[in-house]
């Protein structure tokens, strides 16, 4: 179930599907009741990952990818039927085609907009974009422990996006000198993975900006350490030349 705190678009709509930190199906704030089978929680998801509509005969194909065709299309029938009556609400269905109803807000949608406002350059326009709400929706995995083939390919495209976008908002909350939050946002970087460098560049660069000078050649010993125990290599000379001085000293 999801961590996050109801998004902001969930007081607009009476229906929201969350997907980071786990599947949830909120009415007006609160779960949906009863619980939906395993089948309708896949459909919703799926359907809550595509901003347009699916022919069924690709739905069922992709939700029952080891079914036989008339099996597929009868898993994901019975799926549809077993939707409660809200969540009926929420899918839009037709002899062809679903999709998922237009007044059904995502918490991914609007994760994946901060992200790509973050990875802009310029000004943002929403002074939230840099607040601690905006680092926690980049730290969720999405739909983690669901290993469906097409679950795993949604969830490592957004693992790559938030990732790039928390190496952004780190560097907008230096430059404003807000260093606790630029911390927190360059730690959730090096969290979701742990080997990734520029992760861990960006938080070299926090304790620099901060003046916490024995902070960065901890965390770049912490990283070498890291590499040299998982992968047998050396930091690359970008992140060494972070704290050369620091060494040299």
């Amino acid at each position: 179930m999801s961590s996050l705190s109801q998004s902001p678009q969930a007081s607009r709509s009476p229906l929201q599907i969350d997907v980071l930190g786990g599947f949830r199906f909120w009415i007006r704030g609160k779960d949906a009741l009863p619980a939906l089978p395993g089948g309708s929680q896949r459909l919703l998801a799926f359907l809550a990952l595509r901003e347009r509509s699916v022919m069924r005969t690709a739905a069922a194909g992709t939700l029952w990818p080891e079914a036989s065709e008339d099996h597929a299309h009868a898993s994901l029938r019975s799926a549809i039927s077993r939707l409660s009556q809200i969540a009926h609400e929420a899918i839009v269905v037709s002899f062809q085609d679903v999709r998922l109803a237009d007044h059904v807000a995502v918490d991914l949608r609007e994760s994946r907009a901060l992200a790509h406002r973050l990875l802009k350059s310029g000004l943002l326009e929403k002074e939230e974009d840099l607040s601690a709400q905006a680092i926690a929706a980049l730290s969720a995995d999405l739909l983690p422990d669901w290993y469906d083939d097409w679950a795993v390919v949604e969830a490592e495209d957004w693992r790559q996006l938030r990732l790039h976008a928390l190496d952004a908002l780190t560097a907008r909350l230096i430059a404003a000198g807000r260093y606790g939050d630029a911390t927190s946002a360059a730690l959730a970087a090096v969290k979701a993975e742990p080997l990734r460098e520029t992760s861990h560049a960006a938080l070299i660069r926090v304790h620099l900006a901060e003046g916490n000078r024995a902070e960065a050649l901890a965390a770049f010993e912490r990283y070498r350490a890291l590499v040299q125990a998982e992968l047998d290599l050396e930091p690359s000379p970008l992140i060494q030349s972070l704290i050369a001085d620091l060494q040299n000293r």
